[in-house]
């Protein structure tokens, strides 16, 4: 019964943002303060999802959102048409903003289609959720869709003529929800969505990201500045505590050698700390190394946070301690969800999905701080709170 209320859900999510599409996409001189994208985990996989409205005739593309992707990437594979497509040949300004890491002549068909075409450059997309990269992803353009928002409701649907994706056979969308096409990178290079849309628009390079617990309704990522208001008229972005951003030297992703600053997000986990009890735990596993290897990693790439296994083991007998002096056991005690990644984990912490959910978590890639709120449950709102159903 879940599953047809979510199949339910999505048609009319998906109906009402093309319903705006065809409203707002002739208003080219309206100038956004902020964009914002509707997100839903995915009952099944537990991945979150959003959709854009992409090519000519408009299409509304299904995506997973990778916290660290380098790059908005969709299957061309099969069935995409489109007008307005546009693959950037070797030594073009899209091409110098997205950093290839080759130029190749495709010859897999014999006239050129999407993902398949002359002089063009490549990079190397990744899937996260199974592990696996591509290293002949064609870098494009096309039209992409997405509303605004003033920070309390949705608003008109803007244009971006010449959005800078990448081109992906069908294999790489092996392990995504059902009827996902690609994934949504929000990582710090200059073509994930948050720099594209801070060029397009004049926004500072900052995006939010409220993730909703529940499988039915929708959680966001707003680009650009606050205000971020939940219902009832709650300004979230008022009470954001910060802490710095910092950059692994080494790797993209699941691509370490392609020896560039990695697109993810880290932050300087120093202490761990249980029931107001110090963990006991090998400091030098929290600091990143030269080679990129160790520190945190925020990521939703993994449902649950993910500790190297003597991380893992200090803090599950701490946390059992804990529970040891807890006098009553019952429906309301819930579960911490942590993981053990093994003894030589590349990262070794990644904070996963399921401890991000009902945060606040805004992205300064300007000026690389993290700005989160803590629990939005202790504010008497969540973040499947903000107000979709209304137009500024």
């Amino acid at each position: 019964m879940a599953s047809k209320l979510c199949n339910v859900f999505h048609f009319l999510l998906y109906s009402h943002f093309l319903l705006f599409c065809s409203i707002s996409s002739a208003q080219t001189s309206f100038s956004p303060k902020a964009l914002v994208l509707p997100v839903i985990k995915d009952l099944s996989t537990s991945q979150y999802l959003t959709q854009i409205s992409q090519r000519t005739l408009l299409v509304p593309v299904k995506l997973s959102i990778h916290l660290g992707g380098q790059t908005l990437w969709v299957d061309c594979e099969h069935g995409f048409t489109s007008s307005t497509y546009w693959s950037a040949i070797c030594g073009s300004p899209q091409c110098t903003i997205a950093k290839p890491n080759t130029c190749s002549n495709c010859t897999s068909t014999p006239t050129p289609r999407p993902g398949c075409n002359k002089n063009a450059c490549l990079n190397t997309p990744e899937n996260p959720f199974i592990n696996t990269l591509y290293d002949g992803g064609e870098i494009a353009e096309d039209i992409v869709l997405i509303q605004s928002t003033n920070g309390y409701n949705p608003g008109q649907v803007v244009k971006v003529p010449q959005f800078i994706f990448t081109c992906v056979p069908t294999f790489l969308t092996e392990g995504l929800a059902s009827g996902v096409k690609g994934t949504a990178g929000l990582g710090r290079n200059g073509i994930a969505l948050p720099s594209q849309f801070a060029r397009a628009f004049g926004f500072a390079r900052k995006f939010a990201m409220c993730l909703s617990s529940s499988t039915s309704s929708r959680g966001a990522v707003f680009f650009g500045d606050g205000p971020y208001v939940m219902l009832p008229n709650i300004n979230v972005s008022k009470s954001l505590i910060y802490t710095p951003l910092f950059i692994s030297p080494f790797g993209t992703g699941y691509v370490p050698y392609l020896n560039e600053p990695s697109s993810e997000y880290f932050i300087g986990v120093k202490a761990i700390n249980v029931n107001g009890k110090a963990v006991p735990v090998n400091r030098k596993l929290l600091a990143i190394d030269k080679r990129g290897n160790g520190g945190t990693k925020i990521s939703t790439g993994k449902a649950y946070t993910v500790m190297q296994t003597s991380i893992y083991n200090a803090v599950s007998k701490a946390f059992a301690e804990g529970l040891s002096n807890v006098s009553r056991v019952n429906k309301d005690v819930i579960c911490l969800a942590f993981v053990d990644g093994g003894l030589n984990p590349t990262k070794s912490i990644v904070i996963g999905g399921y401890q991000i959910e009902d945060n606040l978590l805004q992205f300064g890639i300007a000026n690389s701080r993290l700005g989160f709120s803590s629990s939005l449950l202790f504010r008497q709102t969540t973040c499947a709170n903000f107000n979709f159903t209304s137009q500024a």
